[in-house]
């Protein structure tokens, strides 16, 4: 059996550098995304050293553009959108009509037809999903209005780019790659392309609704995990592919409502846990293909053209919701914080700008000119990030009685309390049980469905992930009793214990584990105990074995 294939070639080469110069971006405190990217740079074939297979990536790409949009439609929620509708629905569209349109100006300058500007145009007007949420998370940010409002707005531009994902083929065949076709023709294509979409979602109301429910109840009932990973994996790529066999729409608009149809399950939370790390590892080799396409050739090429499109998207675009945002009556900070959101580009832009490509719609320049948008923009962000904090610092200082109000979380004067880390299975029970016996409580939990049903159930719940420091300071440490790790990850509950401890070095610590060998690195690491859950299930059951005949113990009789 050979040891060199081309396929274990680019998920090796893939995989590694990814990793590594993912670890380096986030060091520098940049998204990971920028560092998978140059992965893909430094694999493609414009650079010098190891070439990917040119017809490898893209397939590889394609799974990963399926799993993104599942996620997508898995984590797609219509009462987030709702409860800012008012601003979220028409700034968006404004927003990206703007950026569109200001594209389509850049590609009239380069001498490109209507339809490549458009597609162009388009590809720089929506936000990264990635770099969005976690610039809000870091700065807490996610649950205050003007979090809620960006959010609302990614949501919006995310529907925006499905629509687009079954219109834009639609044009280009109508078109053929030439503009002198007539309207009838153009009018017809949407039609036929409307009618596949109508007869698809049809057919998934009707009968995934009841199917994908089903099965996954079935499945969970045989109490294999692997099997149930397998299914939500078979799930959306059954889908997404059955979707373009029967139907001729995209895969990526398959996957979308395959997850959609899976966030009404009462399994979606597992779904989504069970398929993360799969998503996320076809995520960065979607990232990594989309570098190889990079030619990096263009930015001495055609500086001006990456200029200008740079501009368009961390000012033009931006501009346009910040006045869009103000225009609506909201403060000045609303209107920078999602302006500073917007100001970049990411997973969309790629995907669209592929699609482009593909169909012959978008010029191979076009192409490099997103990918070099999306670079510089993800890597300005921050620093746009980090002048937007100082700027609210010198606010608040300034007026602090004119500061936008946030939300208390957690009561100010709290003490003597317990922090919970992960509101899961286990931390859910845990914090119930502890509710019973009146122990003061404060939530840490990440995943913003179980935020909401702790808060719905009463308990102060900060929204991140403990390892933050601005995470775990916000659940008042110092003045706290006891920290309980319930999260199932023992090598980042080391880490945070450890901060923890150098907080409150006097605070009670326990962990949970799964081995021994992760009891032994959490007390190393500063927890006071660790349990290992097979251990005490163990226990519990011999308790209960002795308690039953024929094992019992009888009682004396009454003398």
């Amino acid at each position: 059996m050979p040891h060199h294939t081309p396929l274990i070639a680019i998920l090796v080469y893939g995989f590694v550098l990814a990793f590594i110069l993912g670890a380096l971006a986030n060091r520098l405190r940049l998204s990971p995304l920028v560092g998978y990217l140059v992965a893909g740079i430094i694999v493609g074939p414009f650079t010098p050293g190891f070439v990917g297979d040119a017809e490898l990536a893209p397939q590889l790409a394609e799974i990963g553009v399926i799993l993104l949009m599942f996620g997508v439609g898995l984590h797609f929620s219509l009462r987030d959108l709702m409860s800012v509708r008012n601003i979220a629905i028409p700034g968006a569209v404004a927003q990206i009509s703007v950026a569109t349109l200001l594209g389509l100006g850049l590609a009239e300058l380069m001498g490109w037809s209507h339809l490549e500007g458009l597609v162009f145009g388009f590809s720089l007007a929506t936000a990264s999903t990635v770099v969005l949420l976690r610039a809000m998370e870091e700065r807490r940010l996610l649950d205050t209005r003007r979090g809620k409002i960006a959010v609302g707005w990614l949501i919006v531009e995310d529907l925006a780019c499905v629509i687009a994902l079954v219109l834009i083929p639609a044009l280009a065949g109508a078109l053929g790659g030439s503009e002198a076709v007539g309207i009838g023709g153009i009018l017809k294509a949407l039609a036929i392309t409307f009618g596949k979409v109508a007869a698809f979602v049809a057919f998934m109301l009707i009968v995934g609704r009841k199917a994908i429910p089903w099965i996954l109840e079935r499945i969970a009932g045989t109490g294999s995990r692997e099997l149930f990973t397998l299914a939500v994996l078979s799930i959306a790529m059954g889908v997404a592919f059955g979707s373009a066999a029967m139907f001729g729409v995209s895969f990526a608009l398959g996957a979308f409502f395959a997850g959609m149809l899976l966030n009404e399950s009462e399994f979606s939370h597992q779904a989504a846990q069970d398929s993360l790390p799969m998503r996320d590892a076809f995520a960065v080799l979607f990232f990594v293909s989309v570098g190889m396409l990079f030619n990096p050739n263009i930015l001495v090429e055609h500086p001006w053209q990456v200029l200008a499109t740079t501009l368009i998207i961390v000012f033009g675009k931006s501009a346009a919701a910040y006045l869009i945002v103000r225009a609506f009556g909201h403060p000045n900070s609303t209107a920078l914080t999602i302006s500073t959101s917007l100001a970049q580009i990411g997973e969309f832009a790629f995907i669209i700008a592929g699609l482009g490509l593909s169909l012959k719609i978008l010029p191979k320049e076009g192409h490099d000119l997103v990918l070099a948008g999306a670079l510089i923009s993800i890597m300005l962000n921050p620093i746009l990030f980090m002048g937007l904090d100082r700027w609210q610092a010198r606010e608040d200082a300034r007026n602090a009685a004119n500061a936008e109000p946030e939300p208390e979380v957690v009561p100010v004067d709290i003490c003597n309390h317990a922090i919970v880390v992960g509101y899961g299975r286990v931390g859910s029970q845990l914090a119930h049980l502890l509710r019973e016996r009146g122990v003061p409580l404060v939530i840490i939990e990440d995943d913003s469905d179980l935020v909401a049903q702790a808060r719905a159930n009463g308990l102060p719940t900060v929204r991140g992930n403990a390892a933050n420091q601005r995470v775990l300071q916000e659940a008042a440490p110092v003045r706290a009793k006891l920290a309980v790790f319930a999260i199932p990850q023992a090598l980042e509950a080391g880490e945070t214990i450890q901060r923890l401890k150098a907080l409150n070095p006097a605070i009670s610590v326990l962990a949970r584990a799964h081995s021994e060998t992760q009891v032994r690195y959490l007390l190393e690491h500063g927890a006071d105990a660790a349990v290992l859950a097979e251990r005490e299930l163990a226990y519990s059951l011999a308790d209960m074995v002795m308690a039953s005949p024929p094992w019992r113990v009888p009682s004396k009789a009454a003398v």
